[in-house]
Protein backbone atom coordinates (compact mmCIF):
# COMPACT_ATOMS: atom_id res chain seq x y z
CA UNK A 1 0.00 0.00 0.00
CA UNK A 2 1.08 3.33 -0.99
CA UNK A 3 1.69 6.43 1.17
CA UNK A 4 -1.63 8.72 1.51
CA UNK A 5 -1.64 11.42 -1.45
CA UNK A 6 -1.68 14.22 2.02
CA UNK A 7 1.51 12.41 3.18
CA UNK A 8 3.45 12.86 -0.03
CA UNK A 9 2.23 15.90 -0.86
CA UNK A 10 3.35 17.02 2.07
CA UNK A 11 6.68 15.15 1.71
CA UNK A 12 7.29 17.17 -0.95
CA UNK A 13 6.13 20.82 0.08
CA UNK A 14 8.57 20.26 3.36
CA UNK A 15 11.54 22.01 2.50
CA UNK A 16 14.99 20.05 4.06
CA UNK A 17 15.73 22.73 6.40
CA UNK A 18 12.28 22.85 8.27
CA UNK A 19 12.86 18.81 8.18
CA UNK A 20 15.84 19.46 10.24
CA UNK A 21 14.44 22.06 12.26
CA UNK A 22 10.78 19.83 12.99
CA UNK A 23 13.52 17.08 13.91
CA UNK A 24 15.76 18.57 15.97
CA UNK A 25 12.66 20.29 18.10
CA UNK A 26 11.87 16.94 18.53
CA UNK A 27 15.03 15.31 20.01
CA UNK A 28 15.49 18.87 21.38
CA UNK A 29 12.29 18.67 24.09
CA UNK A 30 14.01 16.63 26.34
CA UNK A 31 17.81 18.52 26.63
CA UNK A 32 15.31 21.88 26.98
CA UNK A 33 13.22 19.96 30.17
CA UNK A 34 16.30 19.48 31.57
CA UNK A 35 18.52 22.40 31.20
CA UNK A 36 15.87 24.74 31.53
CA UNK A 37 15.52 23.49 35.13
CA UNK A 38 19.18 23.76 35.86
CA UNK A 39 18.74 27.56 37.64
CA UNK A 40 15.53 26.79 39.57
CA UNK A 41 17.04 23.44 41.13
CA UNK A 42 17.80 25.97 44.43
CA UNK A 43 14.79 27.08 44.48
CA UNK A 44 12.96 23.40 43.79
CA UNK A 45 15.25 22.39 46.90
CA UNK A 46 14.50 25.44 49.55
CA UNK A 47 10.43 24.87 48.60
CA UNK A 48 10.26 21.47 49.43
CA UNK A 49 13.30 21.62 52.28
CA UNK A 50 15.21 19.40 51.14
CA UNK A 51 18.16 18.26 53.38
CA UNK A 52 20.74 16.72 51.15
CA UNK A 53 21.71 19.71 48.60
CA UNK A 54 22.77 16.54 45.90
CA UNK A 55 18.77 15.74 46.44
CA UNK A 56 17.75 18.02 43.61
CA UNK A 57 19.74 16.33 41.18
CA UNK A 58 16.98 13.85 41.45
CA UNK A 59 14.83 16.25 39.38
CA UNK A 60 17.10 15.79 36.28
CA UNK A 61 17.34 11.40 37.02
CA UNK A 62 13.91 10.79 37.76
CA UNK A 63 13.20 12.34 33.93
CA UNK A 64 15.60 10.49 32.37
CA UNK A 65 14.43 7.29 33.93
CA UNK A 66 11.18 7.74 32.58
CA UNK A 67 12.65 8.92 29.12
CA UNK A 68 14.39 5.73 29.75
CA UNK A 69 11.89 3.31 30.16
CA UNK A 70 9.25 4.72 27.39
CA UNK A 71 12.05 4.38 24.42
CA UNK A 72 11.51 0.29 24.42
CA UNK A 73 7.60 0.52 23.99
CA UNK A 74 7.85 3.52 21.39
CA UNK A 75 10.17 1.89 18.59
CA UNK A 76 7.44 -1.48 18.54
CA UNK A 77 4.52 0.80 18.37
CA UNK A 78 5.78 2.85 15.61
CA UNK A 79 6.83 -0.02 13.39
CA UNK A 80 3.18 -1.28 13.91
CA UNK A 81 1.34 1.80 13.95
CA UNK A 82 3.51 4.41 11.94
CA UNK A 83 5.33 7.25 13.08
CA UNK A 84 3.23 10.45 13.77
CA UNK A 85 0.22 8.63 16.06
CA UNK A 86 3.24 7.37 18.71
CA UNK A 87 4.65 10.42 18.12
CA UNK A 88 1.48 12.52 19.08
CA UNK A 89 0.53 9.87 21.93
CA UNK A 90 3.61 10.65 23.96
CA UNK A 91 3.63 14.32 23.49
CA UNK A 92 0.20 14.18 25.22
CA UNK A 93 1.92 12.36 28.11
CA UNK A 94 4.56 14.79 28.23
CA UNK A 95 2.06 17.42 28.48
CA UNK A 96 0.01 16.21 31.41
CA UNK A 97 2.99 15.35 33.39
CA UNK A 98 4.14 19.23 32.83
CA UNK A 99 0.85 19.94 34.93
CA UNK A 100 1.13 17.32 37.09
CA UNK A 101 4.71 18.72 38.25
CA UNK A 102 2.82 22.01 38.17
CA UNK A 103 0.61 21.50 40.57
CA UNK A 104 3.53 18.96 42.82
CA UNK A 105 2.44 19.26 46.41
CA UNK A 106 5.37 17.83 47.56
CA UNK A 107 8.62 16.43 46.09
CA UNK A 108 8.03 12.58 45.72
CA UNK A 109 5.03 14.11 43.25
CA UNK A 110 7.05 15.92 41.58
CA UNK A 111 9.65 13.06 40.80
CA UNK A 112 6.86 11.08 40.07
CA UNK A 113 5.75 13.89 37.58
CA UNK A 114 8.85 14.32 36.08
CA UNK A 115 9.33 10.72 35.26
CA UNK A 116 5.84 10.93 33.68
CA UNK A 117 7.27 13.84 31.32
CA UNK A 118 10.50 11.82 30.12
CA UNK A 119 8.03 8.65 29.72
CA UNK A 120 6.31 10.58 27.24
CA UNK A 121 9.29 12.72 26.04
CA UNK A 122 10.93 9.28 24.67
CA UNK A 123 8.38 9.31 21.89
CA UNK A 124 9.94 12.58 20.20
CA UNK A 125 13.41 11.40 20.50
CA UNK A 126 12.77 7.62 19.27
CA UNK A 127 10.70 9.25 15.92
CA UNK A 128 13.06 11.71 15.01
CA UNK A 129 15.90 8.92 14.68
CA UNK A 130 13.43 6.78 13.08
CA UNK A 131 12.31 9.36 11.13
CA UNK A 132 15.62 10.14 10.20
CA UNK A 133 16.60 6.75 9.27
CA UNK A 134 13.54 6.38 7.56
CA UNK A 135 14.91 8.72 4.73
CA UNK A 136 18.51 8.57 5.26
CA UNK A 137 21.18 6.10 5.80
CA UNK A 138 25.04 5.80 6.61
CA UNK A 139 26.68 9.06 6.00
CA UNK A 140 23.63 10.73 4.85
CA UNK A 141 22.14 10.05 7.77
CA UNK A 142 25.21 11.05 9.43
CA UNK A 143 25.11 14.33 7.92
CA UNK A 144 21.69 14.95 8.06
CA UNK A 145 22.19 14.54 12.37
CA UNK A 146 24.93 17.11 12.60
CA UNK A 147 22.33 19.44 11.29
CA UNK A 148 19.85 18.18 13.58
CA UNK A 149 22.13 18.16 16.10
CA UNK A 150 23.45 22.38 15.46
CA UNK A 151 20.52 23.52 15.81
CA UNK A 152 19.48 20.93 19.03
CA UNK A 153 22.59 22.47 20.56
CA UNK A 154 21.04 25.84 20.57
CA UNK A 155 18.55 24.60 23.72
CA UNK A 156 20.84 23.43 25.88
CA UNK A 157 22.45 27.25 25.21
CA UNK A 158 19.85 29.28 25.79
CA UNK A 159 17.59 27.12 27.83
CA UNK A 160 19.34 28.10 31.31
CA UNK A 161 18.91 31.98 30.26
CA UNK A 162 15.19 31.27 29.33
CA UNK A 163 14.52 29.72 33.31
CA UNK A 164 16.35 32.53 34.64
CA UNK A 165 14.19 34.78 32.51
CA UNK A 166 10.46 33.00 33.37
CA UNK A 167 12.20 33.00 37.47
CA UNK A 168 12.20 36.99 37.28
CA UNK A 169 8.71 37.07 36.67
CA UNK A 170 7.66 34.34 38.82
CA UNK A 171 8.64 31.08 40.81
CA UNK A 172 9.91 28.15 39.37
CA UNK A 173 6.13 26.31 39.02
CA UNK A 174 5.96 28.09 35.35
CA UNK A 175 8.42 26.89 34.30
CA UNK A 176 6.46 23.99 33.92
CA UNK A 177 4.14 26.29 32.45
CA UNK A 178 6.29 27.08 29.79
CA UNK A 179 7.46 23.19 28.82
CA UNK A 180 3.51 22.57 28.40
CA UNK A 181 3.38 25.20 25.82
CA UNK A 182 6.29 23.93 24.00
CA UNK A 183 4.51 20.78 24.05
CA UNK A 184 1.60 21.98 22.26
CA UNK A 185 3.64 23.51 19.94
CA UNK A 186 5.67 20.63 18.77
CA UNK A 187 1.90 18.53 18.63
CA UNK A 188 0.64 21.38 16.25
CA UNK A 189 3.72 21.76 14.20
CA UNK A 190 4.37 18.01 13.94
CA UNK A 191 0.40 16.95 13.29
CA UNK A 192 0.17 19.51 10.95
CA UNK A 193 3.45 19.70 8.43
CA UNK A 194 4.97 16.15 9.00
CA UNK A 195 4.37 13.76 6.67
CA UNK A 196 4.32 9.48 7.79
CA UNK A 197 7.40 8.27 6.80
CA UNK A 198 6.78 4.79 7.46
CA UNK A 199 4.21 3.53 4.92
CA UNK A 200 1.29 1.13 5.72
CA UNK A 201 3.30 -1.75 3.31
CA UNK A 202 6.73 -1.10 5.36
CA UNK A 203 5.05 -1.90 9.00
CA UNK A 204 5.64 -4.67 11.18
CA UNK A 205 3.10 -7.15 12.39
CA UNK A 206 2.87 -5.87 16.82
CA UNK A 207 3.53 -9.75 17.48
CA UNK A 208 5.22 -11.36 20.40
CA UNK A 209 7.98 -13.43 17.83
CA UNK A 210 7.73 -10.47 15.38
CA UNK A 211 9.28 -8.29 18.33
CA UNK A 212 11.16 -10.66 19.75
CA UNK A 213 13.27 -11.75 16.37
CA UNK A 214 13.50 -7.60 15.98
CA UNK A 215 14.73 -7.41 19.07
CA UNK A 216 17.20 -10.16 18.80
CA UNK A 217 18.86 -8.40 15.27
CA UNK A 218 19.31 -5.37 17.52
CA UNK A 219 21.58 -7.53 20.42
CA UNK A 220 23.09 -9.55 18.08
CA UNK A 221 24.55 -6.82 15.55
CA UNK A 222 27.91 -6.28 16.90
CA UNK A 223 28.32 -2.52 15.37
CA UNK A 224 25.19 -1.29 17.07
CA UNK A 225 25.92 -3.11 20.59
CA UNK A 226 29.62 -1.78 20.81
CA UNK A 227 28.70 1.92 19.20
CA UNK A 228 25.84 2.31 21.70
CA UNK A 229 27.62 0.85 24.72
CA UNK A 230 30.14 3.11 24.30
CA UNK A 231 27.57 5.64 23.50
CA UNK A 232 26.16 5.34 26.80
CA UNK A 233 29.34 6.24 28.67
CA UNK A 234 29.54 9.38 26.98
CA UNK A 235 26.05 9.90 27.20
CA UNK A 236 27.13 9.56 31.05
CA UNK A 237 29.93 12.17 31.00
CA UNK A 238 27.03 14.44 29.69
CA UNK A 239 25.03 14.00 32.68
CA UNK A 240 27.69 14.19 35.13
CA UNK A 241 27.94 17.52 33.42
CA UNK A 242 24.40 18.50 33.70
CA UNK A 243 23.39 16.91 36.66
CA UNK A 244 26.21 18.81 38.84
CA UNK A 245 26.96 22.17 36.48
CA UNK A 246 25.01 24.27 38.70
CA UNK A 247 26.58 22.74 42.20
CA UNK A 248 30.23 22.98 40.69
CA UNK A 249 29.76 26.77 39.13
CA UNK A 250 27.45 28.27 41.53
CA UNK A 251 28.71 26.50 44.92
CA UNK A 252 32.54 25.31 43.88
CA UNK A 253 33.38 28.96 42.16
CA UNK A 254 30.85 31.13 44.09
CA UNK A 255 29.16 32.29 40.46
CA UNK A 256 26.46 34.25 40.25
CA UNK A 257 23.04 33.11 38.97
CA UNK A 258 23.30 36.09 36.72
CA UNK A 259 26.60 34.70 35.37
CA UNK A 260 25.85 31.12 35.44
CA UNK A 261 23.59 30.46 31.82
CA UNK A 262 26.74 32.54 30.42
CA UNK A 263 29.29 29.73 31.00
CA UNK A 264 26.92 26.87 30.62
CA UNK A 265 25.91 28.62 27.11
CA UNK A 266 29.46 29.10 26.14
CA UNK A 267 30.01 25.41 26.77
CA UNK A 268 27.19 23.95 24.86
CA UNK A 269 28.24 26.30 22.15
CA UNK A 270 31.41 24.75 21.10
CA UNK A 271 29.03 21.61 20.30
CA UNK A 272 27.15 23.09 17.56
CA UNK A 273 30.41 24.52 16.12
CA UNK A 274 31.27 20.57 16.13
CA UNK A 275 27.88 19.20 14.23
CA UNK A 276 28.75 22.34 11.81
CA UNK A 277 32.54 20.70 11.61
CA UNK A 278 31.18 17.37 11.14
CA UNK A 279 28.42 17.85 8.62
CA UNK A 280 31.21 19.21 6.46
CA UNK A 281 33.58 16.66 7.20
CA UNK A 282 31.71 13.11 7.42
CA UNK A 283 30.76 12.93 3.73
CA UNK A 284 34.50 13.28 3.22
CA UNK A 285 36.12 11.08 5.15
CA UNK A 286 33.57 9.25 6.89
CA UNK A 287 32.12 8.43 10.24
CA UNK A 288 35.02 6.57 12.11
CA UNK A 289 37.80 8.96 11.53
CA UNK A 290 35.77 11.49 12.61
CA UNK A 291 34.24 10.23 15.62
CA UNK A 292 37.42 7.65 16.25
CA UNK A 293 40.01 11.03 16.62
CA UNK A 294 37.09 12.75 18.33
CA UNK A 295 37.17 10.26 20.88
CA UNK A 296 40.80 10.05 21.14
CA UNK A 297 40.60 13.43 21.87
CA UNK A 298 38.25 13.64 24.36
CA UNK A 299 40.57 10.67 26.43
CA UNK A 300 43.38 12.94 25.77
CA UNK A 301 41.76 15.99 27.70
CA UNK A 302 41.43 13.90 30.41
CA UNK A 303 44.31 12.39 30.72
CA UNK A 304 46.21 16.17 31.11
CA UNK A 305 43.81 16.26 34.25
CA UNK A 306 45.33 12.92 35.45
CA UNK A 307 48.57 14.05 34.66
CA UNK A 308 48.47 16.88 37.23
CA UNK A 309 46.42 14.54 39.41
CA UNK A 310 42.87 15.70 39.06
CA UNK A 311 42.81 19.22 41.17
CA UNK A 312 39.87 20.01 43.05
CA UNK A 313 39.86 23.47 41.99
CA UNK A 314 41.81 24.20 39.36
CA UNK A 315 41.59 27.83 38.18
CA UNK A 316 37.90 28.41 36.34
CA UNK A 317 39.14 29.26 33.36
CA UNK A 318 41.11 26.12 33.02
CA UNK A 319 38.11 23.93 33.90
CA UNK A 320 35.99 25.82 30.81
CA UNK A 321 39.09 25.13 28.73
CA UNK A 322 38.74 20.98 29.70
CA UNK A 323 34.52 21.21 29.29
CA UNK A 324 35.05 22.94 26.02
CA UNK A 325 37.55 20.60 24.53
CA UNK A 326 35.55 17.62 25.24
CA UNK A 327 32.10 18.62 24.54
CA UNK A 328 33.44 19.96 21.25
CA UNK A 329 34.62 16.14 20.66
CA UNK A 330 31.77 14.74 22.47
CA UNK A 331 29.50 16.59 19.58
CA UNK A 332 31.74 14.82 16.81
CA UNK A 333 31.77 11.51 18.41
CA UNK A 334 27.50 11.63 19.23
CA UNK A 335 25.68 12.03 15.57
CA UNK A 336 28.45 9.16 14.16
CA UNK A 337 27.78 6.85 16.63
CA UNK A 338 24.49 7.17 16.77
CA UNK A 339 24.75 6.52 12.78
CA UNK A 340 27.26 3.99 13.38
CA UNK A 341 24.58 1.44 15.83
CA UNK A 342 21.62 2.51 13.42
CA UNK A 343 23.53 1.72 10.66
CA UNK A 344 22.85 -2.01 9.94
CA UNK A 345 18.71 -1.39 11.62
CA UNK A 346 17.28 0.26 8.61
CA UNK A 347 14.18 -2.53 8.55
CA UNK A 348 13.75 -2.21 11.99
CA UNK A 349 14.61 1.41 12.61
CA UNK A 350 11.82 1.92 15.41
CA UNK A 351 12.55 -1.27 16.82
CA UNK A 352 16.68 -0.40 16.84
CA UNK A 353 16.02 3.08 18.03
CA UNK A 354 14.26 2.07 20.98
CA UNK A 355 17.00 -0.50 22.28
CA UNK A 356 19.84 1.74 21.61
CA UNK A 357 17.83 5.06 23.00
CA UNK A 358 17.17 2.68 25.74
CA UNK A 359 20.69 1.62 27.12
CA UNK A 360 21.99 4.93 26.40
CA UNK A 361 19.51 7.11 28.41
CA UNK A 362 19.63 4.70 30.88
CA UNK A 363 23.25 3.86 30.89
CA UNK A 364 24.16 7.65 31.28
CA UNK A 365 21.13 8.61 34.09
CA UNK A 366 22.67 6.22 35.81
CA UNK A 367 26.91 6.91 35.26
CA UNK A 368 26.01 10.37 35.31
CA UNK A 369 24.08 9.93 38.65
CA UNK A 370 26.86 7.76 40.40
CA UNK A 371 29.22 10.45 39.26
CA UNK A 372 27.04 13.04 40.48
CA UNK A 373 26.33 12.13 43.52
CA UNK A 374 30.09 11.74 44.22
CA UNK A 375 30.18 15.92 44.42
CA UNK A 376 32.07 16.58 46.90
CA UNK A 377 32.25 20.53 46.77
CA UNK A 378 35.53 20.08 44.06
CA UNK A 379 35.32 19.04 40.13
CA UNK A 380 37.58 16.25 41.07
CA UNK A 381 34.16 13.35 40.68
CA UNK A 382 33.28 15.39 37.13
CA UNK A 383 37.29 15.16 35.51
CA UNK A 384 37.73 11.67 36.83
CA UNK A 385 33.80 11.03 35.62
CA UNK A 386 34.92 12.21 31.99
CA UNK A 387 38.50 10.67 31.85
CA UNK A 388 36.63 7.09 33.45
CA UNK A 389 33.76 7.40 30.76
CA UNK A 390 36.26 8.40 27.57
CA UNK A 391 38.50 5.51 28.65
CA UNK A 392 35.61 3.16 29.01
CA UNK A 393 34.20 4.24 25.40
CA UNK A 394 37.73 4.24 23.81
CA UNK A 395 37.45 0.32 24.94
CA UNK A 396 33.75 -0.59 23.45
CA UNK A 397 35.07 1.00 20.05
CA UNK A 398 38.56 -1.12 20.05
CA UNK A 399 36.76 -4.20 21.12
CA UNK A 400 33.93 -3.30 18.62
CA UNK A 401 36.50 -2.31 15.19
CA UNK A 402 38.71 -5.96 16.62
CA UNK A 403 41.23 -3.55 17.60
CA UNK A 404 41.66 -1.14 14.50
CA UNK A 405 40.58 2.48 14.57
CA UNK A 406 39.83 4.67 11.73
CA UNK A 407 37.92 2.21 9.42
CA UNK A 408 40.81 0.15 8.54
CA UNK A 409 39.15 -2.92 7.96
CA UNK A 410 36.26 -1.53 6.54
Amino acid sequence: MARSTSDTARAEDMAFGEFVAIVALMMALTALSIDIMLVALPDIAASYALSDPNDRQLVITAYLLGFAAGQPVCGPLSDRFGRKPVLAAGILVFGVGSLGALAAPDFGWLLWARALMGLGAAAPRIMAISIVRDRFAGRGMARVMSFVMMIFIIIPIIAPSLGALILLGGDWHWIFAALFAVGLLLLAWTGIRLPETLPPAKRRPLSLGSVGEAARTVVTTRQTVGYTVAMGFMFGALMTYIGSAQQVFMDAYDVSAEVFPLLFALVASVMALASLTNARLVERIGMRRVSHAALLGFVAAGAVLAAFGFPGHPPLAVLVAFLMVTFFCFGLIAPNFNALAMEPLGHIAGMGSSLTGFYGTAGGAVFGWLAGQAYDGTVQPLTMGFAAFGVLALVCVLVTERGRLFGGHH
